[in-house]
């Protein structure tokens, strides 16, 4: 089984954190801010997390970095902070980095330096959202890992009205929510629990293999 390592945990990297956790999976999730590994603990989205700033190689390497599989970089808004940890993460041999990037010049920083993978999730919702449009059935995904997706689908009647708390997808459907985009464009790139789903919005989730084929099938 692979081991996964997951730096960062804002609302994509704890979403990715949760997903490999709740599928048994071997993951350790760090991040710099002892509030947001505090959070993600009490909320039971992983047992295992720690503060640590992967901008240090030295603390990185202190918890055994280099011998993890696979390594996600979620970090988006600290541009600098994104590049430094997907360094360290080449430097102490993971062979498998997939990073996300806030746009393409991010990107390209990330591969050069050795990111294996790179992720744009508001590229990647408003190109499909322009699809759905098209086909309002159609669902696309990205792949993040063999067994874990990045999926994005229009809001069942179901949702309308009520907000994350309350629809508890992640308990309901095995799916955490990283995205929002309303139905004039804009795109919720941290939803909160408290944001409502209103009719036209399309989700951007995480999930695994077996229930993005299921999303479709909720009304």
């Amino acid at each position: 089984m692979k081991n996964y390592l997951v730096i960062g945990l804002g609302r994509f990297g704890s979403s990715i954190a949760h997903t490999l956790y709740e599928a048994d999976s071997e993951v350790l999730a760090v991040d710099s801010s002892e509030e947001l590994v505090q959070e993600a603990i009490n909320n039971n989205l992983i047992d295992n997390a720690l503060i640590l700033d992967a901008t240090d190689e030295n603390a990185l390497n202190e918890i055994g970095a280099g011998n993890f599989d696979v390594a996600f970089v979620g970090i988006g808004s600290n541009i600098q902070a994104s590049i430094m940890a997907t360094l360290n993460l080449k430097e102490l041999g993971v062979k498998e980095i997939i990073a996300k990037a806030i746009n393409k010049n991010h990107g390209k920083v990330l591969e050069k330096i050795g990111a294996t993978e790179v992720i744009y999730p508001e590229e990647f919702m408003g190109k499909r959202i322009a699809m759905l449009s098209m086909d309002p059935n159609l669902m696309e995904h990205m792949r993040l890992s063999k067994d874990f997706l990045l999926v994005e689908f229009k809001a069942p009647d179901s949702f309308f009205g009520k907000n994350l708390l309350e629809l508890d997808v992640r308990a309901s459907y095995n799916v955490n929510v990283v995205g929002i985009r309303k139905a004039n464009g804009d795109l919720n790139s941290s939803p909160r629990a408290t944001s409502v789903i209103e009719r036209g919005d399309t989700l951007l989730v995480i999930t695994d293999s077996k229930t993005s084929k299921e999303l479709e099938l909720i009304k």
